[in-house]
């Protein structure tokens, strides 16, 4: 567990542009079997969140069609929360950071690191803003 004052500015990124945090099991299930689409981004303290994730999801809010609900939990700190958040997106390995797209509680589109790791946050903001558009 990392502590809270250490997390607390890479929270408040995601927060401040309308993220909710989620911090048990029931608040991942009733989030993301919500009605609409539901974008759930795995926070994490790694360089590739900051520089990459966190940036990237937020970009990938200016576009016309966007996610009903948006939602995060936070690898290393919200355990129960994220081993929730990633059952639910079996059948991909865990991975953080994540983001994954749900439209009525079935996924429909997923990032993992390895797509996010080493790419800049426009391509990763692109590759949400298709989902989007497809999917919103």
């Amino acid at each position: 567990m990392y502590p809270a004052e250490l997390v607390k500015p890479m929270r408040e990124h995601l927060t401040s542009a309308g993220f909710s945090e989620l911090h048990t099991a029931d608040a991942v299930d009733a989030a993301i079997t919500a009605e609409g689409t539901t974008l759930v981004v795995v926070n994490s303290v790694c360089g590739c969140a900051a520089a990459n994730a966190r940036p990237g999801a937020l970009m990938s809010l200016n576009n016309d069609k966007k996610p009903s609900n948006l939602v995060t939990v936070f690898a290393g700190v919200d355990r129960e929360a994220t081993d929730k958040a990633r059952a639910h997106m079996v059948p991909f390995p865990p991975s953080s950071p994540s983001m994954a797209l749900f439209k009525d509680g079935e996924l429909v589109h997923m990032l993992e690191r390895h797509h996010i790791e080493g790419r800049p946050a426009e391509l990763i903001a692109e590759n949400l803003m298709d989902a989007y558009n497809e999917y919103c």
